[in-house]
């Protein structure tokens, strides 16, 4: 089934009324983990405020990840400690703790599930051990309480592990929904269905959505995984990731959230169920948006994994999610630069949101409620290029120039084909443009598939059936509808 775990159920439609004076103090845009979190931090100081959201709450990242929430992050530590300074790692640090005790306390404050495991990374080859034993110094040295395993009691191969007990799983959506509920109980507002088209450029923001209404407020929070509304260019800061998941069922797993290290990601965790029937997921084998030979080709790398160390286990989910990288390993998020102090905004979690985005929205409230923000966020939000972030920039930006080359040069032809097979698309020329066909549930669509953010030329995502972008991670599905930012229009029907 091509929709995640998580979102494999029936959910409330939260189609509240906009306000009639069309006004809040605090407008968040994105449902998400980040956005929702601001929110209620907002409501909870009596705020008025409305978040809205393009599709559903958890439609984009949160809904589709692993939903681990740990302080040890594969080898990001090590990663981080190569192109930053100790005090900004140990920032970093402080800035995941605090971000995991705060969902922690949420959990068990409103009665959502989660489970404590061991975070685990490991060395699944005796090349990727270095990069283990590294960040297990990383760890040490910057005050975690890890542990070094030689080996682990799993099926799977291992050389080595570095071990952080008393991390966090679960469901992402019950947090969700159990955030929905908070901020709708401190007079808060949350409504789907209501994508943002468009922000003024001058004095207090003004937001215009696709159906018309233009909604004011003294401050907006971008939620949206890669800012959309961005005069401060931040999509070329990041890099846009997709990474593959599959759940399983009838087989136990050992206890734990389990990574490896390496060029090959394999990740593991648990899943209870209500029946008490074993259910796992296994994830990883991810590649930049918009910039491979086939997606289907991760699922079946993931596919033979799970059927080698896990037999007998039956598939019962597939998905795909789509994270952020920065460019100088360390996530962004305050004010957003140009915005004119009313407008913050938050990305490029690297794949570890749990802990991130709750950081974020602690640090954002705090700066719109003008009260002291943490010392960690200070050395975050305020730092100057590192020479190893900057050469990353400027080779990020680089391979985006290749892509936008490359796309244009697919599409050369003489238009596209009358008809594709069922699931497929394919590019060619209309006129000088770019142009595709897709046939997905017997419905054929023909478009413009030149991205609507910075005119890239799209290309076909088997796995998802998505028109995708390989410059900025922009997503469409077949008929050309926006389903990722940044951009923020449909692409033109032909």
């Amino acid at each position: 089934m091509n929709k995640s775990l998580w979102l494999d159920r029936s959910t409330e439609s939260l189609d509240e009324p906009l306000p009639a004076d069309d006004s809040f103090e605090d407008l968040v845009v994105g449902a998400g983990l980040t956005g929702l979190t601001t929110a209620l931090l907002l409501a909870r100081a009596g705020r008025k405020v409305g978040v809205v959201e393009a599709r559903h709450v958890g439609a984009v990242t949160t809904g589709n990840t692993t939903g681990k929430a740990s302080v040890l992050q594969n080898t990001k530590l090590s990663g981080i400690l190569k192109a930053q300074s100790r005090s900004r790692a140990a920032a970093y640090v402080e800035a995941n703790q605090e971000g995991l005790a705060w969902l922690r306390r949420f959990c068990e404050d409103h009665g959502v599930p989660a489970q404590e495991r061991d975070a685990v990374t490991y060395a699944a080859t005796d090349s990727d051990l270095k990069k283990v034993r590294d960040e297990y110094d990383a760890a040490r040295s910057l005050g975690l309480d890890v542990r070094w395993k030689d080996d682990l009691d799993v099926p799977f191969p291992v050389q080595g592990a570095v071990v952080l007990p008393d991390q966090v799983q679960f469901d992402p959506m019950d947090v969700l929904r159990a955030l929905v509920a908070e901020v709708r109980r401190h007079g808060g507002t949350v409504h789907e269905g209501q994508r943002v088209l468009s922000a003024s450029k001058v004095g207090p923001p003004r937001v215009m959505l696709e159906k018309g209404r233009t909604l004011t407020a003294d401050n907006v929070v971008l939620a949206t995984g890669a800012p959309i509304l961005d005069r401060a260019l931040t999509f070329a800061k990041v890099e846009p990731h997709r990474s593959y998941l599959l759940a399983y069922t009838g087989v136990a797993v050992p206890d734990g959230m389990f990574i490896s290290a390496g060029s090959a990601t394999w990740s593991l965790r648990d899943v209870p169920s209500g029946d008490g029937s074993p259910a796992f997921l296994v994830g990883g084998s991810g590649h930049t948006a918009g910039r491979t030979r086939s997606e289907a080709v991760h699922l079946d790398e993931l596919r033979e994994w799970a059927d080698t160390y896990f037999p007998g286990a039956q598939e019962t989910h597939r998905w795909s999610a789509q994270d952020y990288g920065p460019y100088d390993g360390l996530p962004l998020f305050g004010r957003l630069p140009l915005g004119l102090g009313h407008v913050y905004y938050a990305t490029a979690y690297d794949k570890w949101g749990m802990t991130n985005a709750v950081a974020a929205s602690l640090y954002i409230a705090a700066q719109v409620l003008h009260g002291e923000p943490p010392q960690w966020g200070r050395k975050l939000e305020h730092r100057f290029p590192h020479p190893r972030g900057a050469l990353n920039l400027a080779t990020m930006n680089t391979k985006v120039s290749v892509a936008m080359s490359q796309g244009w040069a697919r599409s050369e032809g003489h238009g596209t084909p009358d008809d594709v097979d069922e699931g497929a698309g394919a590019v060619g020329r209309d006129g000088l443009l770019p142009a595709g066909v897709s046939r997905v549930d017997g419905q054929t669509c023909r478009l413009r598939t030149v991205c609507t953010h910075l005119g890239g030329a799209l290309k076909w995502n088997d796995a998802e059936k998505s028109w995708d972008c390989p410059l900025h991670g922009s997503r469409f599905s077949p008929d050309g509808d926006v389903l990722q930012g940044p951009a923020t229009h449909p692409l033109h029907r032909l």
